[in-house]
């Protein structure tokens, strides 16, 4: 039995990601309904939106005393919006607080290798809360569907 059928035989379900000119692990998906384009990062501790996207994904953002950390600063302003829904593929959680900060850096560093800006990174709290599964050569993430209660 090849992986992905054994994962879409255990309720999983696949999201196509692509690897950008940086090596960054790119896909497509929703907050709140509205489409945007994010780097995979399992290394990032939070799902991040750009600051600058708050209209765009309806967030209701508060502040927030954390500092966001990450390569080159460690003292990055950020807001927090709680209660949001996350669509990848056909997987959705709808109860996701996300981190709001300043990305303006990240995307510079994108488009210094011609590749498109996004609006955010997906982080190990839905890797963690999708029982994530990545399947580097095939280009694909698997999450676990949600029970329904």
């Amino acid at each position: 039995m090849s992986l992905n059928d054994y994962l879409l035989s255990h309720n999983y379900t696949k999201i196509r990601f692509s690897i950008s000119r940086t090596n960054h692990l790119i896909l497509k998906g929703k907050i709140n309904n509205q489409t945007g384009l994010f780097i995979l990062d399992t290394g990032a501790s939070n799902t991040c939106i750009d600051s600058k996207d708050i209209e765009l994904f309806r967030l209701s953002a508060i502040e927030s005393d954390t500092k966001a950390s990450g390569a080159g600063s460690n003292t990055i302003e950020t807001q927090i919006a709680h209660h949001n829904l996350v669509k990848l593929g056909r997987w959705n959680h709808n109860n996701t607080d996300i981190i709001l900060l300043d990305l303006t850096h990240v995307n510079q560093a994108l488009k210094n290798y011609n590749t498109k800006p996004v609006n955010g990174i997906i982080g190990a709290d839905i890797l963690q809360n999708g029982d994530a599964v990545i399947d580097y050569a095939n280009h694909l993430l698997y999450l676990k569907k949600q029970k329904s209660r």
